[in-house]
């Protein structure tokens, strides 16, 4: 294998390999997925960083900012995922299995509704 700046140390791969057995049962095929994405994910995460740092350093001031943003979006909050879900139950643009999982988000986005107002 030819030599690489992004090294995974060995101390992260036993983490991530211990992390990714939720279940005892689970076959370790599916076990060894999860690892790689997982290092998969911190290592282009390695990489963006390093594309960043040397923006920065090479005269686009600010870029790495606006190169992270983009290439590492914030997933869309449950109020925004609840509102699509609601979007395409009412539309009827989804077929059954995907309204299950509109239902799901709707349910879960209602009952965190919930616990805050109890919270108040």
């Amino acid at each position: 294998m030819a030599d690489h700046p992004v090294k995974v140390p060995p101390e992260l791969a036993e983490q991530l390999w211990s992390e990714s057995a939720d279940k005892p049962s689970q076959c370790n095929t599916f076990r060894a997925h999860v690892f790689a994405q997982k290092i998969a994910e911190w290592a282009a995460d390695q990489e963006l960083e390093a594309c960043c740092k040397w923006l920065g350093g090479s005269g686009y001031a600010g870029t790495g900012s606006v190169l992270r943003t983009a290439r590492r979006p914030k997933p869309p909050t449950l109020a925004e995922q609840a509102t699509t879900a609601l979007h395409a139950i009412a539309s009827g643009a989804n077929d059954a299995r995907e309204q299950c999982q509109d239902i799901a988000t709707l349910t879960a986005a209602l009952t965190r509704l919930a616990e805050l107002e109890a919270n108040q």
